[in-house]
C-alpha cells in the first residue's frame, strides 16, 4: 500500500496554492496550537535569532516577531516568499523579518547567522506525508546553536483498530438495495490507498498504540528511511467491527503543550489516516488485534511513503506485559504480578 504520488518537481509550486493556505490557517488547532506555545515562552524568544522552515504566509515568522524575537529568518522556497514582507510589513515588524526565497537546502551560513530556535510547520497527512522534516533536520544540523530549540520538539505516531460504517454498512441498504456485491470491490479498491478522514472518537475501538517516537532534537532523516515494523498487540475496549486501522499523531512543544489529531481532539485539516481492511471483523471487548505497521520511503519519491499494514495472529505475539487482553496466559500473568505487587496481609497474634 501506498499514499497517493506526485511529481517531485511540482512540490513547492503546490504550496502556492492560496487555497491551501487558507485551509491550514482556519485550522485552529493547529495555528493556536503554535502561537500558544510561542507566546507561553517569550522569555526564550526575547531578543533571540529564530528561523521558520517553510514559511508560507508567514503567520508563525509574524509570532516569533511579536513573541520579542530580535531576527526571524523566514525561509520559502515557494513565490509565497514575496507576500511574507508585505504581511509582515502590515503588521509592523518587517525590520524584524528578512525573507529567504530558497530551499533551505540551498542556505548557506555566508547568508545568515546561526540561530537561536527553529519554527516549523512540517507536518503531513500520518505525520510523514511530503517528507518536509527531512528539511527540518537539515536545518538543524546546520543553523540551530547549542542548545537551541525545536517548535515541535518531539513527534509521535499512533494506531487502533476502527470501524468504517461508510464503507461497509452503506452497501446492506441502498434505498432498500442490497449491493453487498459492489462493496467487495469497492473496499478492495479503497484497500490500497490510506483514505483521509474524520475518524469518530466513538469508532475507534481500542487506545491508540504509541508506534513511533521520534525526538526532533536528535532524530536523522537516516532513520526516517524506514518506521515502525514491530509486531503489536492491542486489547479492545469495546466490542465492535473491525473494518480498518486508524492512524494520527500528536506534537509536543519545548513549554510542554501538545497538538493532537487523535480522534478524540478538536479535529484538524490533517484528519486521520485510515487503512480499510477488505472484509469485515467482529470483535468483542478485550480481544487481542495482532498487527504490523511499517512506514518505508517511496523509492522513486522520497517526499512518500509506501505504508505496510499486516494482520497477526495474536496467538502468535508477544504481548505486553501485563496485558488486559483475555487469553488465559494473560489472565495468569496479570494475576500473578498483583499478587507478588500485593501488600503483605498483616496476621494479629
Amino acid at each position: 500500500m501506498t499514499d497517493n504520488n506526485e511529481n517531485p518537481d511540482v512540490y513547492f509550486e503546490s504550496y502556492e496554492d492560496l487555497n491551501v493556505h487558507q485551509l491550514m490557517l482556519n485550522d485552529k488547532p493547529r495555528t493556536l496550537a503554535y502561537k500558544n506555545a510561542i507566546f507561553n515562552m517569550k522569555d526564550q524568544f526575547t531578543d533571540k535569532i529564530v528561523m521558520d522552515v517553510g514559511a508560507g504566509t508567514g503567520i508563525l515568522s509574524i509570532f516569533c516577531a511579536q513573541a520579542g524575537a530580535k531576527k526571524v529568518y523566514a525561509i520559502e522556497a515557494s513565490n509565497l516568499a514575496l507576500l511574507v514582507s508585505k504581511v509582515a510589513e502590515e503588521n509592523n515588524v518587517k525590520d524584524k523579518i528578512e525573507v529567504i526565497q530558497k530551499k533551505v537546502e540551498d542556505v548557506c551560513l555566508e547568508e545568515i547567522e546561526k540561530v537561536d530556535i527553529i519554527v516549523s510547520e512540517w507536518m503531513g497527512f500520518y505525520l510523514l506525508h511530503e517528507g518536509m522534516l527531512d528539511s527540518v533536520i537539515t536545518a538543524r544540523d546546520r543553523f540551530l546553536k547549542e542548545n537551541g530549540l525545536m517548535f515541535p520538539s518531539v513527534a509521535k505516531i499512533y494506531a487502533a483498530p476502527c470501524q468504517l460504517p461508510s464503507f461497509f454498512e452503506f452497501w446492506d441498504d441502498v434505498f432498500g438495495v442490497s449491493m453487498k456485491s459492489v462493496a467487495e470491490n469497492y473496499r478492495k479498491a479503497k484497500s490500497l490507498v490510506p483514505e483521509i478522514l474524520i475518524l469518530p472518537a466513538e469508532d475507534v475501538l481500542a487506545e491508540g498504540k504509541l508506534l513511533v517516537w521520534l525526538d526532533l532534537n536528535t532524530v536523522t532523516s537516516e532513520e526516517l528511511d524506514s518506521l515502525g515494523g514491530e509486531q503489536t498487540v492491542l486489547v479492545c475496549s469495546r466490542n465492535g467491527n473491525y473494518q480498518g486501522f486508524g492512524i494520527w499523531f500528536d506534537v509536543e512543544f519545548p513549554d510542554g503543550s501538545v497538538l493532537s489529531t487523535a480522534p478524540s481532539a478538536e479535529s484538524t485539516h490533517w484528519k486521520q489516516t485510515v487503512i480499510v481492511l477488505p472484509s469485515s471483523i467482529d470483535i468483542t471487548e478485550k480481544e487481542p488485534v495482532a498487527f504490523e505497521l511499517k512506514l518505508d520511503r517511496n523509492d522513486s519519491n522520497p517526499r512518500r511513503y509506501n505504508v505496510a499494514f499486516t494482520m497477526l495472529d495474536a496467538s502468535e505475539v508477544l504481548h505486553d506485559i501485563p496485558c488486559d487482553c483475555y487469553m488465559t496466559k494473560c489472565i495468569v500473568t496479570k494475576a500473578y504480578i498483583e499478587n507478588q505487587n500485593a501488600e503483605p496481609e498483616v496476621v494479629e497474634k
